[in-house]
């Protein structure tokens, strides 16, 4: 098993909804301390939609993967390890958070 460096969540959302996912990746940046990337309102990378990253380090997962299960609300977040292997990590070291989304994987193959 390779080392897992860190986490990223994804907060997918739609530009209707950027105010609102934008409080809730602050709010766990501050209650956290997790490092909140910036608001993508399109579609980046292998994302289908938009969508703002959250860095988790591994100590850290423990205590924030279930505060993001239990405050959500309707936003689906794809959490995935970081071991350098992008394509395994956005393909089998993946936990989502809400009905799962088809990735744009072409970039890793």
């Amino acid at each position: 098993m390779s080392e897992i460096e860190n986490f990223h969540a994804h907060v997918y959302y739609d530009p209707p909804e950027h105010a609102e996912a934008l409080k809730f990746c602050e709010t766990a940046g501050k209650t956290f301390g997790v490092k909140v990337g910036r608001m993508h309102d399109n579609p980046v990378g292998p994302h289908p939609r938009g969508s703002c990253q959250l860095t988790i380090e591994q100590d850290k997962l423990a205590e924030v993967l279930p505060w993001l299960v239990l405050n959500r609300g309707k936003f689906t977040i794809f959490t995935h390890a970081q071991t350098g292997n992008a394509l395994k990590d956005h393909t089998q070291h993946v936990i989502w958070l809400g009905p799962s989304e088809t990735l744009k994987l072409d970039q890793f193959r």
